[in-house]
């Protein structure tokens, strides 16, 4: 595989491009806006910058990588010679659907189609075109340059060959490949998604406050980032989708989301992404910070 083309330049898409970059591939990056692909690749310098910084990568590295992404509004040029395509659009089916239909027919017949979907079935993603056994799940995590596990999803006519085949493409990005089974929330956000929506009824109910929870989980059981922290920086919205994914799949109670958590998202109390979520990151409130700790 040569060339790699990567559907949406947010924060999962552009790390994934990074990602590929960084390790050799030509990636085109896809966006259906040049405001979203500018400010997709302003992050991925950013973070190659970072890697320089630490010793990580050399200043030539970081030009090479950054020479391997092209960067393209029109889907059909994006992804007419790619030998893979991840898909890291919204987390919603609907999208997806559309996308891969699309695919299917802007695709070269032996092109692999991969989705960094967190928790909607890859069988059902793969219903969308003719070629369902070269269809599967490639979920990256978040940092993507940094984080080495993805979970590798087969859906129900995913070929043993592309599995092998993208097995085998994570490993020379340097990450842990794992495979997984195509239920809801596969394993990360089965195991994942709970335990944040339990933090968040912990809250609701008056137990203890956004600190006092956090800490707990640091402190006491070694997470390096409390529960209602990882969930803005995960995105409200995002995890609400998961849940909702899950609720569902699985028709069981203990996946149904918070009250506090619908509520947070209709109200546009994302997380990081909006400013405010169960922390506020406004400019003010950083402001406040660093004008303490000079006090």
């Amino acid at each position: 595989m040569k060339t790699i083309a990567v559907i949406g330049a947010g924060t999962m898409g552009n790390g994934i491009a990074h990602t590929f970059a960084q390790n050799g591939f030509k990636v085109n990056l896809i966006d259906v806006s040049d405001a979203a692909l500018k400010k997709g690749i302003a992050t991925v310098t950013k973070n190659l910058d970072r890697q320089v910084a630490k010793e990580v990568l050399t200043e030539a590295q970081k030009n090479d990588t950054l020479l391997n992404i092209a960067l393209l509004t029109d889907l059909k040029e994006g992804v007419s010679t790619a030998d893979l395509v991840v898909e890291a659009a919204s987390e919603k089916l609907a999208i997806k659907l559309d996308i891969f239909e699309k695919l299917d027919n802007f695709c070269k017949p032996n092109t692999i189609l991969a989705s960094n979907t967190s928790s909607i079935s890859i069988t059902q993603i793969a219903a969308a075109t003719q070629r369902a056994e070269q269809v599967i799940g490639m979920h990256f995590m978040n940092p993507v340059p940094v984080m080495k596990l993805v979970e590798i999803i087969s859906g129900y006519s995913t070929s043993k060959e592309t599995l092998a085949t993208v097995t085998k493409l994570a490993e020379q990005l340097g990450k842990t490949p794992v495979p997984v089974n195509d239920y809801p929330g596969f394993v990360a956000n089965r195991i994942l998604m709970p335990m944040l929506n339990e933090a968040i009824e912990t809250l609701y109910n008056g137990v203890a406050g956004v600190q006092e929870i956090d800490t707990v989980m640091k402190l006491g059981m070694a997470h390096p980032m409390g529960p209602l922290q990882l969930a803005d920086f995960i995105g409200l919205d995002v995890c609400l989708s998961i849940l909702e994914v899950m609720y569902d799949g699985f028709k069981n109670p203990k996946y149904a989301p918070c009250p506090l958590l619908v509520n947070m998202v209709r109200a546009g109390k994302l997380g990081i992404k909006s400013g405010e979520g169960f922390y506020d990151y406004s400019e003010s409130k950083k402001a406040e910070t660093v004008s303490a700790q000079f006090q």
